[in-house]
């Protein structure tokens, strides 16, 4: 099996978006230097952050969202974002009315649920679980193996948290990776068990 990492752009005071949903310039870092990140031509990035991020993208097999970062992505339009193989949503609900059932989306319900089902699909690639509230509840469930984080030099006051609700301590491991980029901090933990 993969191993599991909680992943996100977060803010120094550790958000992941403002109270809107909104990111301001926590991917900011994406367009801050001159080495293409993927196809796109959009992504741009220093070399230390391309040969940080292009390595861990290229491992990724599933990403696991919670319905909420679907919602407001509109579902990617059905397509897995970064190249990845497929999304896992946690969910109370079902897809929504009309959406492609051949699309390489899977509607969970429960984090626990997720992860494995994530797993199934991802064999021995990275399960990525999206920071917020479900990869908090990922953490608390003690099924996050690897903690990443692109820092971004900027303090949002309030927001979104990286590691949503949770509300017991959990130790991580001195990092084992820290990279510096143009505008970004690229931090690895591993999780302490």
């Amino acid at each position: 099996m993969g191993e599991v990492v909680m992943y996100s752009s977060v803010s120094v005071d550790g958000f992941i978006a403002d109270e809107n949903d909104q990111p301001g310039p926590l991917f900011d870092w994406l367009s801050s230097g001159d080495v293409p990140l993927d196809g796109s031509g959009e992504l741009k990035v220093s070399q230390s952050s391309y040969d940080y991020t292009r390595r861990y993208w290229d491992q990724i097999g599933v990403t696991v969202v919670g319905r909420h970062v679907f919602d407001i992505t509109d579902g990617w339009d059905g397509k897995p974002p970064s190249g990845v193989d497929h999304v896992v949503v946690v969910t109370h609900r079902p897809a929504p009315e009309g959406w492609d059932p051949e699309a390489p989306f899977h509607f969970v319900d429960g984090v626990e649920a997720a992860v494995a089902k994530a797993q199934e699909l991802a064999g021995d690639r990275i399960v990525e679980v999206a920071a917020g509230d479900v990869g908090g509840q990922v953490l608390a469930a003690g099924l996050v193996d690897e903690v990443r984080m692109d820092v971004v030099p900027v303090v949002l006051g309030s927001g979104k948290r990286y590691f949503g609700s949770v509300g017991a301590q959990h130790l991580l491991e001195d990092p084992d990776v820290v990279v510096q980029g143009n505008r970004v901090l690229h931090l690895s933990y591993r999780v302490r068990r």
